[in-house]
């Protein structure tokens, strides 16, 4: 089972690098985030051409997330559920031949004084009581998309000079690791230890991707059942590479189950 996340930064722009990505690898399952679009607008028809079914929740320029899979996905949900602000945009769940796949796009935080970034913290702590209502992790379990967090020096390429960003931030990662602690495995690092392998390089920075600028804030967490069962996982820099890109790449993982 091939299971792969990319933050399209809207995916009627990035439709073109989508498709391609699709017919090249042929993933069974791919989570997108930013979709940027409202639902009645969504591009399902050259979706379902590639061979896709489609569970999206959107809105207009902003959030948005989408689950395309080649089998039909089963008890899709959106958004959290536990009283407070749903957030449907940032969080979509579906089961995928058997294996039920949560797909999140985290807030970025904005600035450490911002309301947002104490929304991102709040808003971890939430997700890890979704995980604890809806799921075991002792069964199988992915959990993947842009979750705006690095988390080691490892995962950005000038990290000494990031100590107050909204992502690297100690709150925000200390936050992150205790939502991973409920029972995820990173399964990129699993497979791929080494430094300066990254997911997002910033528009604004000169020519990030051939200088190697960026950050590995994309994920593709699984329980410790599931991760026993990967077999490899890697970052895809040929749509990032394309014409028009998104500031995101492709990040793939394959699972033998």
């Amino acid at each position: 089972m091939k299971i792969a996340t990319f933050n399209v930064n809207s995916v009627r722009s990035r439709m073109g690098i989508l498709l391609d990505w699709l017919k090249d690898n042929r993933p069974d399952v791919i989570c997108l985030q930013e979709t940027k679009v409202v639902d009645a607008d969504f591009p399902l028809a050259p979706i379902h051409e590639a061979g896709y079914h489609a569970a999206y929740r959107g809105e207009k320029s902003y959030n948005g997330v989408a689950i395309l899979s080649l089998s039909e996905p089963r008890d899709v949900r959106f958004g959290l559920d536990d009283g407070g602000q749903a957030d449907e945009t940032r969080l979509a769940c579906a089961v995928i031949d058997g294996i039920p796949v949560v797909n999140t796009y985290i807030p970025q935080g904005r600035d450490i004084e911002h309301a947002m970034y104490r929304y991102k913290i709040e808003w971890l702590g939430r997700l890890r009581k979704y995980f604890d209502r809806h799921f075991s992790p002792r069964k199988p379990l992915v959990w993947t998309g842009d979750l705006n967090i690095a988390r080691a020096a490892a995962d950005i390429h000038n990290a000494s000079q990031q100590t107050e960003h909204v992502c690297y931030h100690v709150d925000a990662r200390e936050a992150f690791e205790e939502t991973v602690a409920w029972g995820f495995e990173d399964v990129f690092r699993k497979h791929c230890p080494d430094p300066g392998q990254y997911t997002f390089f910033d528009y604004r920075q000169r020519d990030s991707v051939g200088r190697n600028l960026g950050w590995r804030i994309d994920y593709i967490m699984a329980t410790r059942p599931l991760a026993a069962k990967s077999t490899g996982a890697r970052i895809d820099l040929k749509p990032r590479l394309a014409e028009k890109p998104s500031d995101h790449t492709v990040l793939v993982a394959e699972f033998d189950v």
